[in-house]
């Protein structure tokens, strides 16, 4: 809610647990006041559009977070201040080492009694077994909380009230705090020269390093997962999200910064033997998409939603479906804001869309062209952990029943359907 807000996506911070939030707009997740299922939004930032996946962080729904990181080329890690390091991180910081997205980490809910951020640093530490950056240290905790000191510019940030934030002030960092800053600024640029070796030789001889060399250093190694940037803030008190958005801008990797995709089946003969192919992510390349996630819409009908990792995609384009080798035509290019859609003539390499159209597309499906045909690596799933048997209320809702099932199946991998021959029962299978 406070990215939309800052970016000017929304003028309007919504509540969750008011159930008003933008990304959780299923009239369960507004209920429970939960993220069910993952949502998509674009908003732009210093000139950079930011392509934003909402995951939920309950264990059952662990397959949207599975399938959003699969696509995604970076990750914003959230940790409560109380809570630190919970079970359920440990889950999704695994699948994210997996996919080898890079990260950042924020802090959030420093305004709560019990906050520590030098706690959470510490478990990240020992219990994720990453190597965590501070980039800014905290201004007070609990009710005392009231900005941030930033350790690369070296100043104080506080968050105008009136303004709900909007407003980020720049000022000294108070006299209190300002050894503890320059003991973690000297650990900062330690930490990120010994990522770097013309930084290690600058940082020995003793020479200044300039706030451009560090930003430059710390996005290296950010994106070669050596190191994990750390921010912290409130949300629900519009404190700490600005940066947060700059770190984004300036540590996680755009869709340039990935390296190309390989795909299986089709191989190209070079001199040297057979290598498999690969797609660089450009636009002059030949179109290469993966469907991630599908969607029953009640206007729109079946929504895919794809990741372009090379090429462009155009509405009417004929495109084929490589993992089940079939033909079919685009008939809509959308961009989502959660679950409102914004018709586009076409997208670029990089972009997350969603088609109307692929009929026949699954999860995880390789969308190309015929005639450069390439497939890409699938999701994996985890199995179900829990089964229930079903029937109809009357037999005339039996149709109805098979029609809902068969969209949830589409919709969710992790949902498993069987019909016992022996006792004659539905059985469904799911995650929780």
């Amino acid at each position: 809610e406070r990215i939309l807000f800052y970016c000017g996506e929304s003028h309007k911070i919504g509540e969750v647990h008011d159930g008003a939030a933008t990304m959780d707009f299923m009239v369960q997740e507004r209920e429970r006041g939960i993220t069910i299922g993952s949502a998509a939004t674009t908003a732009f930032w210093r000139d950079h559009q930011i392509t934003l996946i909402d995951t939920p962080g309950h264990v059952d729904f662990t397959a949207e977070v599975e399938r959003s990181l699969r696509v995604l080329d970076g990750a914003v890690a959230l940790f409560c201040a109380v809570g630190g390091v919970q079970p359920q991180t440990e889950q999704v910081w695994r699948q994210s080492e997996k996919y080898e997205v890079p990260k950042i980490a924020f802090i959030n809910k420093m305004d709560r009694t019990g906050a520590d951020f030098y706690s959470v640093i510490s478990s990240i530490k020992t219990i994720l077994k990453a190597n965590p950056l501070p980039l800014v240290l905290p201004i007070g905790s609990a009710d005392t909380f009231r900005g941030v000191v930033d350790l690369v510019k070296m100043k104080a940030l506080t968050f105008d009230e009136a303004s709900q934030g909007l407003k980020v002030i720049e000022e000294e960092i108070p006299a209190d705090m300002v050894d503890d800053a320059a003991k973690w600024r000297a650990e900062l640029v330690e930490k990120v020269a010994e990522t770097h070796d013309v930084l290690l030789e600058k940082f020995f001889a003793g020479e200044e390093i300039s706030r451009e060399e560090l930003l430059a250093a710390i996005r290296k190694a950010t994106i070669s997962r050596i190191l994990v940037p750390v921010i912290c803030g409130t949300a629900f008190k519009n404190k700490g999200v600005q940066p947060m958005l700059d770190a984004v801008v300036d540590f996680l990797p755009s869709p340039l910064d990935v390296p190309e995709v390989v795909g299986s089946l089709t191989t190209e003969e070079t001199e040297a033997g057979v290598k498999p192919l690969t797609r660089k992510p450009q636009d002059s390349e030949p179109f290469t998409a993966l469907a991630f996630k599908i969607v029953t819409d009640k206007h729109m009908g079946k929504l895919v939603y794809i990741r372009i990792y090379s090429g462009v995609l155009e509405t009417g384009t004929t495109v084929w479906n490589s993992t089940r080798e079939q033909q079919q035509r685009i008939g809509r290019i959308v961009r989502m804001h959660a679950n409102k859609q914004e018709a586009l003539d076409m997208a670029h390499t990089g972009d997350i869309v969603a088609v109307v159209g692929l009929s026949r597309t699954r999860t995880g499906d390789t969308i190309c062209m015929r005639d450069t045909e390439i497939r890409l690596e699938s999701i994996e799933f985890p199995a179900p952990v829990i089964s229930i048997s079903i029937k109809p209320a009357s037999r005339g809702d039996n149709e109805k029943l098979i029609n809902g099932i068969q969209s949830l199946t589409e919709e969710d991998p992790t949902f498993i359907v069987n019909f016992d021959e022996e006792t004659e029962e539905t059985i469904i299978s799911g995650m929780g």
